[in-house]
């Protein structure tokens, strides 16, 4: 079991996952053509993992922890607390390759109940140890680093025992889960009472329901189901000043909804121990279907023209020029020949591929395909569609493939009103092009409202050897900048530490100061997730 337990460590850490998926020769060509120098020598990578300091917990608190969740849940080895020592970013990633040293944890500490959650904070104000709620482990902007702020110790509270589906309420469509459950066994335990949550982001495989919640994920088919904190009735949350419930009823005009509070916290005002959710019927069929669209303004304003007439499909999502053509790279094959020669026989001369999926009643589908006619999108068909969605969850997976060969792969996001949105996309898109020198930049819109829609960038370039971490943090700072007055800092990537210093001129000082005194009120020793949003 040891010899189990260090070869997933060693995966978590040195990312030797082994449902890494391998790129074809021809893809690895072209993309050196495009990003410069890459293979499989630049893939450095250490085979151990850092020695850390001995855990600073003092023993009275080891001891009152133990008493709470049992000995055996009080958790102070290496390898188990280099197992939360961060997320699952670039950085996270190419530092875990390189065996540099990061914070970790002092403990993890595995409660079994909402009611051991909220001993173990009373726990932690005693002894001043601050607390980092752990669910996936899947935060791309630092948000379950183990930064102690002003605290002698800190622990990773991991939330994985509480994976329970508490009550199911048929007649209201309503169930409560605990806030460990994963995406995939939450739709597990929800199917077998017919329904499902429909909430599918691409950190499903590992992400929890805390994890959504505290977030305020959004998911791929977010124009049909909504975003997260669209889905959430009620909350359960666990503070160092007592338990904290909310949602009684639908909906109320009893003051502010606090509800919202909690959601979208990360971690800061309490700990989510349970989530009352919305869900619907398990869909009787699912249809996804695949459109190209002539450049980025005919196909950005194709959304606009969906969203704004009501006919936005469950999911909808929109790949931009360079993103549709890494597709095509990558899916290289008489197929995909055949594709860009009936594009060229249609005009299409700078495809933008667009997916829209429907999921339960597909009467909708002939509104949504004459608006998409009427935009000069060419219907590609089914198979396009489904290939996408089969293949939705194999981004992460080429990514260490990528790491592999020594190439700097990342991702961020934002959102804008649709009068700002194709600035926002070529001020970015410039901002990491100057910033990277050769890269490929590409992005997607796959959420979108009637306002407006997000911005999802992903970005590939050869690795700077002499500086890799610098190389990004300064990529990310000029997009950033670029964002900054157009578009929000993150549309549901979530602030934790790489985006704190832009919360302030987003929201405003006062409103800052609004989330603080929150922070006072619930929190006075501040022992909650040192150093995130609120930094």
């Amino acid at each position: 079991m040891g010899d189990l337990i260090n070869h997933r460590l060693r995966q978590s850490w040195t990312g030797d996952g082994a449902d890494a998926a391998s790129l074809p020769d021809r893809a690895v060509r072209w993309l050196g053509q495009r990003i410069g120098p890459i293979g499989a020598d630049r893939g450095r990578r250490v085979d151990s993992v850092p020695n850390l300091a001995d855990s600073a917990l003092p023993s009275q608190a080891r001891e009152d922890l133990s008493a709470v969740v049992g000995s055996e849940h009080v958790l102070v080895g290496a390898a188990e607390r280099l197992a939360r020592a961060g997320g699952l970013s670039y950085l996270d990633l190419l530092h875990r390759r390189l065996g540099d040293a990061v914070p970790a944890p002092d403990a993890v500490v595995l409660p079994a109940s909402p009611e051991q959650v909220q001993a173990v904070l009373e726990v932690c104000v005693r002894h001043d140890v601050g607390v980092v709620p752990f669910g996936g482990g899947t935060s791309v902007v630092g948000g379950v680093a183990a930064l102690r702020g002003d605290k002698p110790a800190v622990i990773a509270l991991d939330l994985v025992r509480l994976d329970a589906l508490v009550s199911v309420d048929a007649e209201s469509h309503v169930a409560v889960l605990q806030a460990g459950v994963r995406g995939p066994a939450a739709e597990q335990l929800l199917g077998e009472h017919g329904f499902t949550l429909g909430h599918v982001p691409q950190s499903f495989e590992r992400a929890t329901i805390g994890g959504f919640a505290a977030t305020r994920s959004a998911g791929q088919a977010s124009s049909g189901y909504g975003r997260f904190e669209d889905m959430v009735t009620g909350v359960r949350v666990a503070t160092p000043r007592g338990e904290w419930r909310l949602g009684v009823a639908p909906a109320s005009a009893a003051g502010p909804d606090l509800r919202q509070l909690a959601v979208g916290s990360e971690g800061t005002l309490g700990v989510i121990t349970e989530v009352a959710l919305r869900v619907r019927p398990v869909p009787a069929s699912r249809c996804y279907e695949g459109y190209v669209i002539d450049g980025w303004a005919a196909g950005s304003s194709a959304m606009r023209l969906l969203a704004q007439n009501h006919a936005t499909a469950d999911v909808t999502r929109l790949s931009d020029v360079d993103e549709t053509a890494v597709s095509f790279a990558l899916n290289a094959g008489w197929k995909t020949a055949a594709l860009r020669a009936f594009l060229r026989l249609r005009g299409v001369r700078h495809p933008c591929l667009l997916i829209v999926g429907w999921e339960g009643s597909l009467a909708r589908r002939r509104h949504t395909a004459r608006l998409l006619r009427q935009a000069g999108a060419v219907r590609i068909g089914t198979a396009l569609g489904e290939s996408w969605r089969h293949g939705r969850f194999s981004g992460p997976r080429q990514r260490d493939a990528l790491m592999d060969l020594g190439v700097c792969v990342e991702t961020l996001e934002t959102a804008a009103y649709w009068s700002r949105l194709d600035d926002l996309h070529d001020a970015v898109r410039a901002a990491l092009t100057a910033s990277l020198g050769q890269a490929i930049v590409m992005c997607h819109v796959s959420h979108v409202y009637e306002t407006g829609a997000s911005l999802y960038f992903t970005v590939l370039t050869s690795r700077d050897d002499r500086d890799p971490v610098g190389q990004w943090q300064r990529a990310k700072h000029a997009a950033s900048e670029a964002i900054a007055g157009l578009g929000t800092i993150t549309h549901h990537h979530a602030v934790g530490v790489d985006h704190a210093p832009y919360l302030a001129p987003e929201i405003g000082s006062l409103g800052l100061s609004v989330l603080r005194a929150a922070k006072s009120a619930v929190d006075p020793t501040g022992i909650l997730n040192p150093g995130k949003l609120l930094a």
